[in-house]
């Protein structure tokens, strides 16, 4: 059974965590975002974890399983399990139930950290960060969700799963949506600089005409003038 996602304000500061630590911000900045998440666990959203990791760095692996309504108790662990590339079977690596998590695999040890809900049974948010990844750490993961919802008539048991593949890479790819911005950025700034260039034109041609135009009106101003001074002085005679 899984989870229906719901509106949420409460995690959004989790999901917003997920993508900082994704989109190169630092990385206590970003678990400071997810620290805080829990406390404010008004309602619930899934969104699916990030999918390439670098070789040497930090990883988020995110899974998120929503309760179906809010209001119910529930009490949940949550568990890992990986298979590496190439094999067939999944092994656990970590488990998680409030409050102790155990790492249960050597190859993963002392690098997984629990990065979910916490000071709570009721756990919605299963992440975990993987440190310093290695190229073996390339494959499938699988969030496992054994949740026990408290309902009135009787207690109900569901089990919900999210896998994950993660690739591993020496140097990150960037996204395309940060290309494109990119491209737009530059994009902007060369219209903007030829906008003001064709202004700063249009601004001289003005300025210019005037000028040509004032002069004109003083030279037939002054020529004007002149005629008048001849004229007056025609009927003038000397005796």
């Amino acid at each position: 059974m899984t989870a229906t996602p719901l509106p949420f304000p409460g995690q959004r500061a989790h999901i917003l965590g997920l993508k900082a630590c994704h989109m190169g911000q630092p990385l206590g900045q970003c678990l400071h975002i997810i620290s805080v998440a829990p406390q404010a666990l008004a309602g619930c959203s899934e969104v699916d974890s990030m999918t390439e990791a670098v070789a040497g760095e930090s990883f988020l692996l995110g899974c998120i399983s929503c309760k179906l309504r809010e209001e119910v108790e529930a009490s949940t662990s949550v568990f890992w399990y990986f298979k590496p590339a190439g094999e067939e079977e999944f092994v656990q690596i970590f488990l998680y139930n409030n409050p102790i998590s155990i790492i249960l695999h050597e190859d993963f040890k002392d690098r997984l950290e629990w990065q979910g809900t916490k000071g709570t049974d009721d756990v919605q948010i299963g992440a975990i960060m993987i440190h310093n990844v290695t190229f073996n750490d390339t494959g499938t993961y699988r969030c496992v969700f054994e949740r026990t919802l408290s309902l009135p008539l009787d207690d109900e048991h569901v089990t919900v799963t999210k896998d994950v593949e993660l690739s591993v890479v020496a140097v990150a790819n960037r996204e395309l949506t940060a290309v494109i911005s990119e491209i737009m950025m530059y994009v902007l700034i060369v219209t903007l600089q030829l906008w003001l260039i064709g202004v700063l034109i249009y601004c001289y041609k003005k300025i210019w005409a005037e000028n040509e135009a004032r002069e004109a009106r003083k030279a037939l101003k002054a020529q004007n003038k002149g005629v008048d001074l001849k004229d007056t002085c025609d009927g003038v005679h000397l005796e």
